[in-house]
């Protein structure tokens, strides 16, 4: 790999760790004026049909028709369940609980993995990693009732985890159908199949009538769908396609660390020592679970490494926008 190209693929990587840090505390903005699956729906519906629009101008082939029900599927427990279900809790959570309970995703593979047909056989070292994260969920909701919100934090602390299982089962199925396709054409089917759902849940609940619009808001919601959908699914694309896939994987550490820190810095949110300790054993839980004699199928799910393909000469000025560009490009059927 070439130097421009190597500098601009560490480009990538480092705004796929400051893009999906941000994406929690843009979700507690948004949540003050737009309720949760209305503002679900309306991000992915408006990124899968611009993904659309882009793959298609690049003479991109969207995948066949006869895989669009499994991708559907998957976009719904990806995005329906997953990002739906985060944003539902972090009506009641702060962002940064969200995105430490988020890091529990990897523990949800492990079982999932293990209970699918052909699955994995759950190591000794993968238990002792699940029981340090389990340890770290049981520190969260201890705190939780001590300060008497039970009725609050502590049932967005159950949503998180059932959107972690459904993102976990959502990778599960991706990974095991369909993977020759092109992976933006997949990523705009689901888009659009779970903003879908999303939206038809938002009518059913009545969210229309609740919404209102500021331009606090308004922003967050626009860099939810630009940056949070499209820019950083596409820099960590290019980032997998170009750094090895131990340094890629790194986001999945620093991103709950940021994530806590700009929601005290910018939210005010507290951080106490117990949330502190918390991250520390999910992450270390994470860490057992995803080394070598830990889980085959969290380092295969969680950070997969996309199939080779050829380089491109590229500038390292204007990053972002250039990775988004080469991206599409070089995923080209």
């Amino acid at each position: 790999m070439v130097g421009r190209e190597r500098k601009l693929a560490y480009a990538a990587f480092l705004a796929v760790c400051l893009i999906w840090s941000t994406t929690y505390l843009g979700i507690k903005i948004a949540l003050e004026t737009i309720p949760p699956f209305l503002l679900g729906g309306t991000r992915f519906v408006v990124s899968g049909m611009i993904l659309v629009l882009l793959v298609r101008a690049r003479g991109v082939s969207l995948p066949r028709p006869s895989t669009w029900p499994s991708f559907a599927l998957a976009g719904l427990l990806l995005l329906g369940v997953g990002n739906g279900g985060v944003m539902f809790a972090e009506q009641v959570v702060s962002s940064g609980m969200a995105a430490v309970t988020v890091a529990t995703t990897p523990f949800w593979m492990v079982g999932i993995g293990a209970l699918v047909p052909h699955g994995e056989r759950i190591t000794r070292r993968a238990v002792a990693g699940l029981i340090l994260g389990f340890i770290g969920v049981l520190l969260l909701a201890g705190a939780d009732l001590q300060a008497g919100m039970t009725s609050g934090s502590l049932s967005g602390l159950l949503t998180l985890e059932v959107a972690c299982a459904g993102w976990a089962a959502g990778t599960v199925l991706s990974k095991r159908r369909h993977t020759d396709q092109n992976p933006f054409g997949a990523a705009a089917i689901q888009m659009l199949a779970g903003g879908a759902v999303m939206l038809l849940l938002s009518t059913v609940l009545g969210e229309w009538r609740l919404v209102s619009f500021t331009a606090r808001t308004v922003t967050a919601l626009v860099y939810l769908t630009i940056a949070g959908s499209l820019v950083g699914f596409a820099c960590y694309v290019y980032a997998l396609r170009h750094l090895p896939v131990s340094t890629v994987s790194l986001y999945a550490y620093v991103n709950p660390v940021l994530a806590v820190a700009l929601g005290a810095l910018l939210l005010s949110e507290p951080v106490t020592l117990t949330m502190i300790l918390a991250m520390i054993l999910i992450l270390a839980g994470m860490a057992v679970v995803s080394a070598p004699g830990g889980s085959a199928a969290v380092r295969a799910l969680w950070w997969r490494k996309p199939q080779p393909v050829r380089q491109a000469q590229t500038d390292s000025s204007a990053a972002v926008p250039q990775v988004v560009g080469e991206t599409l490009r070089v995923c080209e059927k």
